[in-house]
């Protein structure tokens, strides 16, 4: 097979797993307190310094459009889980900060979720392919869009 098709066939395999494995994940999500959308945000702000971000920022790191992260940002606001402050050093942003209670129930949804990790794709790989498995994914989520 030529190299573009070799790419073609890792990519398709690549996206089957991951559907795969976020159906498995998401029926054993705990739905009860947070959606999975919902961790989604509160997980991308625990990862920042201060666990703040700007808006701007979080709608990169999420695979939801910009106003769906409004409305969920807007949602975890009300129930005190983050709160949206000004940005002083730029009146047109808004920061996101991930409250004390939000954190507290990010890190207990988390336990529960991460064990259904483990199972899912630590149970199908071993240390050795879990280390390539993140080399390979970092390598191709770092790699520089092509100049079009």
């Amino acid at each position: 097979m030529s190299e573009h098709g070799d790419a073609v066939v890792a990519w398709e395999a690549l996206f089957r797993a991951q559907v795969s494995v976020m159906r498995y994940l998401n029926s054993e999500f705990p739905v009860g307190e947070l959606s999975l959308n919902e961790y989604d945000v509160l997980f991308n702000l625990s990862q920042q310094p201060e666990r703040r971000l700007r808006m701007r920022g979080l709608n990169q790191h999420l695979l939801i459009t910009q106003p769906s992260v409004s409305r969920l940002v807007d949602r975890l606001a009300a129930r005190a889980l983050v709160e949206k402050v000004d940005d002083p050093a730029d009146a047109r942003g808004v920061i996101v900060h991930l409250t004390d209670a939000g954190f507290a129930l990010f890190r207990k949804v988390a336990q529960g979720h991460m064990a259904s990790i483990r199972t899912r794709v630590g149970g199908a790989l071993n240390a050795d392919e879990l280390d390539t498995l993140t080399d390979l994914c970092t390598r191709l989520r770092l790699h520089p869009e092509p100049a079009g």
